[in-house]
């Protein structure tokens, strides 16, 4: 039996695409790390017993115990993802983070590429609703010119601001921000109602 063509037109014109993300800060892993360090040392320098009745020795199970404590800001780090679905803009951040926003909620004519290192008054400064380490912020924030985003940041030399028609911005850190704002910019011309034509 074919498929209604009202139903295939349907199917065709959902699609989603994913849009890469800055590579993370080595900071960031470097933390983590550094923590997971300096709990094992201390943990060792603690006076243990082994217990008669455990046949795995303590120093072997203690690494592994305190990995657990890194294991849930390792989820957050790697819970992370910027995509198109139909017209909406779908962005993932740290697990308990997500944003949609629909496409015409967004002024993409005053969108901009930035550096947080030059245009300092963008800084997310105070996290609202958030989740940081060094080189990575996700959720809610309070800039240094006192606006509020929504972040994704693992660059801060290459971010894409988009800014919503409510007055809240977007700062995002895609792999290619170019690309990702003209795929945005092509959806909004290409769904805009074609101009009258003059007599």
């Amino acid at each position: 039996m074919s498929t209604p063509l009202s139903d295939r037109r349907i199917k065709t014109t959902k699609t989603t695409r994913d849009f890469p993300l800055a590579p993370l800060h080595r900071l960031s892993w470097g933390l983590l790390v550094a923590v997971w360090g300096l709990l094992v040392v201390i943990a060792y320098m603690q006076p243990h017993q082994q217990s008669p009745t455990n046949p795995v020795p303590w120093w072997l199970v203690v690494p592994f115990a305190i990995a657990l404590v890194v294991i849930g800001p390792l989820i957050m780090l790697l819970h992370r993802q910027i995509h198109l679905k139909d017209r909406t803009l779908v962005v993932a951040a740290a697990v308990f983070y997500t944003r949609r926003i629909a496409l015409d909620d967004l002024l993409l004519d005053r969108a901009r590429i930035l550096s947080l290192d030059e245009h300092i008054e963008f800084k997310p400064i105070l996290p609202l609703f958030a989740f940081g380490l060094p080189g990575f912020k996700a959720g809610h924030y309070l800039l240094r010119n006192r606006r509020r985003a929504f972040c994704l940041l693992t660059d801060r030399k290459h971010v894409l601001m988009l800014q919503q028609r409510d007055g809240k911005l977007l700062l995002l850190s895609p792999d290619k921000p170019q690309a990702l704002l003209d795929e945005l910019r092509s959806i909004t011309r290409s769904d805009a109602p074609p101009a009258p034509r003059r007599p």
